[in-house]
């Protein structure tokens, strides 16, 4: 390792990494030699095959044969990244910014330098290290393929269970908001018939009053013509008055009817039942979407 300029702590260092990355790449291996033993243990019982046959054969053990490849390759790409991670993170505290050439990571001759010393030094020191050295690591799957399986459908049902228990929890809150605005428009209606009653009640006082305004001077205008008949001019002409007088009360009462519904509509409780009723349309239609994203098709 002199070539590279290491001093004697950090050529154990890349000993280690060496080391580690090694029983990695066996324990792929391994599991490669695992699926071609696989299958010719459950495929491989017969004596003659069709070409359809060991074209599907091939075709699966292409399929999980590439599925470790690319998992090697990646678990590897993200090893190299915690190792880059710590020696950042070791040279931040000193206020150190390392460069890295990407380039040098094709270099034939350190490549070649590389390999050299796994297999002339690193065998050695490996050899003397064996033993004393830490436990390899544990294998992440000797079952094979079935056991990857079986974890990855594990896996899945408990992301399904989580789903289903999403799901109730929304259909609750639906039900939830229904039931809100189901009491809110029962309690704007009851408002609603609570101030109709009063506003009719108003009306019919001032009609009431009307009318015996009316009467009283109907009964005024005959007692004034039966007493002077001279004056019969003059009370028609009150008479018509009063009439114009009666309609433009009736309108004067037809503006206060609407003003009166105008000012209703401006109160803080119409106004508090309308944004409670808008908001719980909003949130019923939140949930309904929310619920599509789910469950599309029902």
């Amino acid at each position: 390792m002199a070539e590279f300029g290491f001093n004697e702590q950090h050529q154990s260092e890349v000993i280690n990494y060496m080391r580690f990355a090694r029983s990695k790449r066996v324990l792929r291996l391994k599991t490669i030699d695992s699926c071609f033993e696989e299958l010719k243990d459950s495929r491989l019982v017969e004596e003659t095959f069709t070409v359809d046959e060991v074209r599907e054969m091939l075709d699966g053990l292409q399929v999980v044969v590439r599925g470790e490849v690319e998992m090697e390759l990646i678990n590897t790409a993200h090893t190299n990244v915690l190792l880059l991670r710590q020696l950042f993170s070791q040279a931040e505290k000193f206020y150190l910014r390392l460069q890295s050439d990407i380039s040098e990571l094709e270099n034939r001759e350190l490549l070649e330098q590389v390999a050299e010393f796994e297999k002339t030094d690193f065998k050695t020191t490996d050899k003397i290290h064996q033993e004393t050295n830490k436990p390899k690591l544990a294998p992440l799957n000797e079952g094979g393929v079935s056991e990857l399986l079986n974890k990855e459908i594990a896996r899945l049902q408990e992301e399904n269970n989580k789903l289903k228990t999403r799901l109730r929890t929304l259909e609750s809150q639906a039900m939830s908001a229904l039931d809100e605005r189901t009491r809110a428009e029962r309690a704007l209606k009851d408002l609603q018939k609570v101030q109709g009653e009063q506003q009719f009640a108003d009306q019919s006082q001032e009609i009431n009053c009307l009318e015996d305004t009316v009467a009283a001077l109907k009964e005024d205008y005959e007692r004034s013509l039966n007493a002077n008949a001279v004056s019969h001019k003059d009370l028609q002409e009150n008479l018509i008055s009063s009439k114009h007088e009666l309609l433009r009360v009736q309108e004067q009462l037809t503006l206060a009817e609407k003003e009166l519904d105008r000012k209703f509509q401006q109160t803080a409780a119409y106004r508090n039942m309308k944004e409670i009723l808008t908001k719980k349309n909003e949130q019923i239609k939140d949930i309904r979407k929310r619920l599509q994203r789910y469950e599309p098709n029902e």
